[in-house]
């Protein structure tokens, strides 16, 4: 199973940005997505940016991965 991450643009060179995520950066294609920016929060699945998301789903979907993982439950307190 694939799953698409929350990653934020730094860099944006042509159609590949440089994207971060918990401290890992990597490349990810803009094909899909000419018009993202930098400081974007995009969706990245599978080497391409798929989908401009804000912020507060970005701490949200943090949040879940964290409580899968066994950490409290704290979804709630982000509304």
């Amino acid at each position: 199973m694939c799953l698409a991450f929350p990653a934020k643009v730094l860099e944006i060179e042509g159609n590949l940005a440089t994207v971060e995520h918990s401290g890992i950066k990597r490349a990810a294609s803009l094909m899909l997505l000419p018009e993202t920016k930098v400081g974007d929060y995009v969706l990245v699945h599978a080497g391409f940016a798929m989908q401009i998301v804000d912020r507060r789903e970005v701490e949200e979907i943090d949040a879940l991965k964290a409580e899968m993982n066994g950490a409290p439950r704290t979804v709630f307190e982000l509304r």
